[in-house]
């Protein structure tokens, strides 16, 4: 045999053999994190994405925050969204459908591990891209599911029947709609419980809720979106002190990030203005807010930045990305 023609041969196994390994290789990138996923054994809180609607990268974005971000997916970066487990009843349920929604509960099942692709119930906290949009995968064009309930306030439940595509899924029963109300409890199983309450915010299709998780022995509050505290009619601090845990938006971490954007628009706190006002907490309240929701532009996304060592230092949490807490 020809040595340049072996010796071609020889390298066309070789490649086709890394291959093999690169398909079946879970971990395709040595610099992304280890995402190995642990099984939760009693009911659990799951983190499945701490980023705000657009994600991150973010979309037309040139700014050095994303600058890497475009060229390497970072399994980190998903839109804010979490998971809650009960091990016992064999149950999991999805906060937020978003964009990132088919990875995400592709890792609900995982910590859960379950047999089912698809969580027991959706909540939606209101109408903005990030929050609702992963419904579409539901749909025809994607799994085609059969019936999965969706827990949404009034207006929501309005704007999704009477509006394509999310009617299609209505009228197709992919989703079966779950109306929720104001500060009524939701008995999910014997372990889980769910509290919507409305809370301020750009409400131009539908109304804006947190939510208060209680398991068994703890309980969390989630907020992912509102306009500054100071607008809600309830005392944040006082909602705080009634949980174990709390998930609170911290879109900005300033004014300067944004200053493109007229802040009126966008009135989310500041991560600054909500340190400012929780500074007098004692140490062991500060320790249940965990920041969450982060604009692409948040510099504490970075856990060297300067802004990230100070909400640390200040006794406060960052959330992050496949964090658990038992409940």
């Amino acid at each position: 045999m020809n040595m340049g023609f072996r010796h071609m041969k020889l390298q066309l196994l070789f490649l086709s053999f890394l291959l093999q390994i690169g398909c079946n290789t879970i971990k395709s990138d040595p610099d992304q994190k280890d995402t190995l996923t642990t099984v939760v054994s009693e009911t659990s809180l799951v983190v499945l994405g701490t980023i705000q609607d657009a994600g991150s990268p973010h979309i037309a974005c040139k700014k050095a925050c994303c600058e890497n971000l475009f060229e390497k997916s970072n399994p980190l970066r998903k839109v804010v969204s979490l998971g809650i487990i009960d091990p016992q009843n064999n149950k999991s349920f999805l906060f937020e459908a978003t964009p990132d929604m088919t990875s995400q509960v592709k890792k609900l099942k995982q910590f859960s591990n379950s047999e089912n692709e698809l969580p027991d119930g959706i909540f939606l906290s209101h109408a903005h891209i990030g929050h609702y949009t992963g419904l579409m995968y539901l749909g025809k064009e994607a799994t085609n599911a059969n019936q999965v309930p969706v827990y949404a306030m009034p207006r929501m439940k309005n704007f999704l029947e009477n509006n394509g595509p999310w009617s299609q899924l209505v009228s197709t029963n992919n989703i079966a709609i779950q109306e929720i109300a104001n500060h009524k409890e939701i008995e999910l199983t014997s372990n889980i419980k769910v509290i919507p309450f409305t809370v301020p915010h750009r409400d131009e299709f539908s109304e804006t809720v947190g939510f208060k998780i209680i398991g068994p022995k703890k309980s969390v509050l989630f907020i992912p979106d509102i306009d500054k505290w100071e607008k809600w009619e309830t005392d944040i601090s006082e909602a705080i002190s009634e949980v174990d845990f709390a998930f609170v938006d911290a879109t900005f971490f300033d004014g300067e990030e944004i200053n493109t954007r007229d802040i009126s628009e966008i009135p989310h706190p500041f991560v600054i203005e909500s340190m400012e006002h929780f500074k007098r907490l004692p140490s062991e309240e500060k320790q249940k807010i965990h920041f969450i929701h982060f604009n692409h532009t948040n510099p504490v996304l970075n856990s060297e930045s300067e802004a990230y060592k100070t909400v640390i230092n200040n006794g406060f949490n960052i959330a992050q990305i496949d964090m658990i807490i038992s409940l």
